[in-house]
């Protein structure tokens, strides 16, 4: 190890709706076969890499948390301290939340569903009371509390998605690295690109190319002043892990 602290971040495994190719955001998808597969692949990783964790980290939505679980299974660590925040959550796709991404493509262009995935801070079209996932996703009692109904998102851009994912970043998970704990953070594409973004310093344009392969675990080394030492090491080999970016990035092409 070259450097001071380490943090493992992971993508959950693939969703039931990533398998269906729909904009899933916040809604509360399950993992697939796959996924679930890709999250225990994923734990055999770090414990092959002899990874301990004193904490963990993840979103409210149970694709991540099940993810999570799995890979703590596999290292023989259920016990760790779990916390759940909507700040990890999947960027939020409003109104095209639910619609098949190649169907999108072929109805509006795919230069215009890569702008809605892929752009830095063009948000997709709102998502209005009367979508079919409104009321389950606005009146889910895990928002009871937070985030408040003035800061609850109808439609995110990445930008938007690092804004409110920073702060607990900044807040929450700093402070125990800099106490010198190991941290895993089991989350999403868009609410990890926003940590990676701030950690490696990367142009909005930078981070507008970065894809993030579905339950890959990857690493970071940070020095004394929490600057990377190794960024974005992948647990998993070289030619898994192109394939696995490369469906990611044809997941906005028509058909």
């Amino acid at each position: 190890m070259s450097g001071k602290y380490r943090v493992v971040m992971v993508r959950h495994g693939e969703s039931e709706w990533n398998e269906k190719n729909l904009f899933c955001g916040w809604y509360d998808a399950n993992l697939s076969k796959k996924g679930e597969e890709e999250a225990v692949s994923a734990g055999k990783a770090l414990k092959e890499a002899g990874f301990k964790f004193d904490e963990a980290h993840t979103s409210v939505l149970k694709r991540a948390q099940n993810t999570l679980a799995a890979i703590l299974t596999e290292i023989g660590q259920n016990d760790i301290p779990i916390n759940k925040t909507w700040r990890l959550n999947e960027r939020h796709y409003g109104g095209l939340t639910g619609l098949n991404k190649a169907e999108t493509a072929a109805k509006y262009g795919e230069a215009q569903v890569q702008i809605w995935r892929r752009s830095f801070d063009v948000p997709p079209p709102p998502m209005e009371p009367d979508h079919q996932y409104y009321k389950e996703i606005v009146e889910d009692p895990r928002y009871a509390s937070e985030p408040k109904k003035e800061e609850f998102p109808m439609f995110e851009s990445l930008k938007l998605t690092i804004q409110r994912t920073l702060p607990y970043w900044d807040n929450v998970i700093v402070p125990k690295i800099k106490d010198g704990k190991t941290i895993l953070i089991a989350a999403h594409g868009n609410s990890l690109r926003g940590i990676v973004k701030h950690l490696d310093k990367l142009s909005d344009e930078q981070i507008m190319l970065l894809n993030l392969p579905t339950g890959i675990p990857f690493v970071y080394e940070l020095d004394e002043n929490l600057q990377p030492v190794v960024s974005m090491k992948f647990l998993g080999d070289e030619e898994t892990v192109k394939k696995a970016i490369e469906s990611v990035a044809a997941q906005g092409k028509a058909k």
